[in-house]
């Protein structure tokens, strides 16, 4: 008579399932160690996949809009330095004005004006990064103010007519559906400027002009009737300086929102596909152990049968 194993076939396909389910469990548990992730498909995410996919579009929005807006800070900050620089050419204008008129003396007052009128001119006709026009609006690529002398500009029947900068100003979106305008025109901070340098070119052109060391009575009635205007100019730029201030606060405040928003949703992410390494790690070893054992089990119960419990002596 032969005398059978005592493990039955059921046995055995029990503990082979054991070993698979162990097996998968390692395998699992060794790729979360490898990759960092959960699951690197989205079977392993399950039911939380809608979630997660919200998340990383939303965090990925937040980050378009930041660098938009860091893009718009570069260009704001670099108008905050062009306008400083103009409201100066105009605090120089009206002071050189203020300072002939007291003292009655226009000695170097032509050749200051000249300057200025230089200086202006290339302020306006200033390019960003990119090597477009900053104050063209939509026409970036043709230079905003196009006189190039103050002979030039004193013959234009409109001072208008010195500016060939768009009407539009560049905006950009800082949040779903929320925008904030960033550009800035030559005509809009140029023209009340250029308007006072005008009216002095074109006296001097005339009779009347001529500055010389002591002014006449019409050259000093002139340049005092001429002062409100330049102080007006001055006003303006200082405004719009202030005005362009304002945005970069605007645009900071944005930036700073994104980066919260950013921070937040790749947590979400975070929370969602990566795993906590140590638990990873401590699981991997939990596994192995566990397929340790259901290797040894089965080894063991593939060995047993009746001749193990019968007497030595048996025969």
């Amino acid at each position: 008579m032969t005398i059978e194993r005592v493990a039955t076939n059921t046995q055995a396909q029990y503990l082979l399932s054991q070993i698979m389910q162990a097996t998968n469990a390692l395998n699992t548990s060794q790729a979360q160690v490898a990759s960092g992730k959960v699951s690197t498909d989205y079977a392993g995410i399950g039911g939380k996949t809608a979630a997660l996919e919200a998340a990383r579009a939303s965090a990925a929005r937040a980050d378009a809009y930041q660098s938009g807006t860091k893009a718009a800070l570069n260009q704001v900050n670099l108008q905050d330095t062009e306008l400083t620089q103009l409201s100066n050419v105009a605090s120089q204008l009206q002071q050189a004005m203020t300072t002939a008129v007291g003292n009655d003396d226009a000695t170097g007052l032509t050749d200051q004006i000249q300057s200025l009128f230089d200086q202006a001119s290339q302020i306006l006709n200033a390019k960003d990064a990119n090597g477009n026009y900053l104050f063209g609006g939509e026409n970036d690529d043709t230079p905003p103010f196009n006189v190039t002398s103050l002979s030039q500009l004193a013959g234009l029947s409109s001072v208008s007519d010195a500016f060939s900068n768009g009407s539009e100003k560049k905006s950009v979106m800082v949040a779903d559906g929320q925008s904030v305008q960033i550009g800035v025109l030559a005509s809009d901070v140029g023209t009340k400027l250029m308007q006072t340098l005008k009216d002095i070119a074109s006296f001097s052109a005339g009779p009347d002009g001529n500055f010389g060391t002591q002014l006449s009575p019409a050259q000093s009635s002139f340049l005092s009737g001429e002062l409100p205007a330049a102080t007006a100019a001055t006003a303006s730029l200082n405004a719009a300086t202030a005005a362009n201030g304002y945005v970069n606060n605007q645009l900071s405040d944005a930036s700073d929102q994104q980066q919260a928003l950013s921070t937040l949703y790749k947590g979400f992410v975070s929370n969602i596909e990566d795993v906590d390494m140590a638990t990873a790690i401590t699981q991997v070893s939990q596994n192995q152990t566990a397929l340790q054992a259901a290797l040894q089990v089965t080894s063991q119960l593939n060995q047993i049968s009746l001749l193990n419990y019968l007497p030595s002596n048996a025969g």
